[in-house]
């Protein structure tokens, strides 16, 4: 009976040991708030209604309700809602049981005009609705995205320079009067005043497949040969791309760099390089 009873103490013991040596472990229940998950971000607008960016808003813990959290937005380059940009919902409300939603941001492409080299800063800041103390403000940079759209190149172009070998003119106006698809990354332009002097328009091709590339076939019927040599009055003007030389275009700023050789048709062509470069 002794063994019996002292068995039972040793076992009483133990589990004594063992519930006193346990302890109560505390669970600490983060405060409900808003935040963003980054900091910053870059947005080109493109020419396309359907395109936003979205930047997500979380709160650090989930609950059992929907939770409304507010944005406030400001902008140090002077960016207009309605102009530059809308926002489509500056209170972003997060579903019951989820921690995460986003604002939408929709750019306007023509508040970014092709040329102005237009960029924008948007703040975006919690306002109210479970603000929070860390991550409390987003930087979003706008600007327009430089996809080639040939229509976009049509118009006039009053800041238009010249040179031929080494005598520079200008500045004066030319204009892009026509455009013609050709694939997805070629198209021609027909420009009108090149010489400045009454000359017949004249076309080229623009390739942006690799390089922005402007080329041209030779051509002829431009205009009075006497216009630029004095010695051939009444004889034709004729143009042909200058060996080695292809022309450029920057489309984000409006600006073309036309190359050619100028010569009289059937006679021959001359050797100086002539440059017209075209700017908005």
């Amino acid at each position: 009976m002794k063994s019996i009873i002292f068995k039972y103490a040793v076992v009483l013991t133990v589990f004594l040991t063992g519930v006193i040596g346990c302890k109560k472990t505390e669970i600490t229940i983060p405060p409900l708030q808003g935040h963003f998950t980054d900091t910053t971000g870059s947005y080109l607008v493109k020419d396309d209604p359907n395109t936003e960016y979205k930047i997500p808003v979380g709160l650090t813990t989930t609950v059992n309700t929907e939770t409304s959290v507010t944005i406030s937005v400001s902008s140090p380059s002077n960016a207009q809602s309605g102009i530059q940009y809308t926002i489509l919902n500056p209170t972003v409300i997060i579903p019951a049981g989820k921690a995460l939603d986003y604002i939408k941001v929709k750019g306007i492409y023509s508040g970014f005009p092709l040329g102005a080299n237009r960029r924008d800063t948007l703040i975006f800041t919690i306002s109210s609705g479970r603000t929070g103390d860390f991550n409390q403000r987003y930087t979003l940079i706008m600007q327009g995205a430089c996809d080639v759209k040939l229509n976009n190149l049509l118009g006039a172009y009053p800041n238009t320079n010249e040179v031929f070998g080494t005598t520079p003119y200008g500045p004066y106006i030319t204009t892009i009067s026509a455009v013609q698809s050709i694939s997805a990354t070629s198209g021609t332009i027909t420009v009108d005043n090149i010489w400045d002097y009454g000359w017949n328009p004249i076309t080229f091709t623009l390739d942006w497949s690799n390089g922005n590339k402007i080329t041209l076939v030779e051509q002829s019927g431009i205009g009075d040969a006497a216009t630029f040599n004095p010695p051939y009055p009444g004889q034709d003007v004729s143009v042909r791309p200058f060996a080695g030389s292809n022309g450029t275009f920057d489309y984000c700023n409006s600006k073309l760099t036309l190359k050619m050789q100028l010569g009289v048709t059937g006679l021959g062509w001359f050797p100086s390089l002539y440059t017209v470069t075209m700017q908005r």
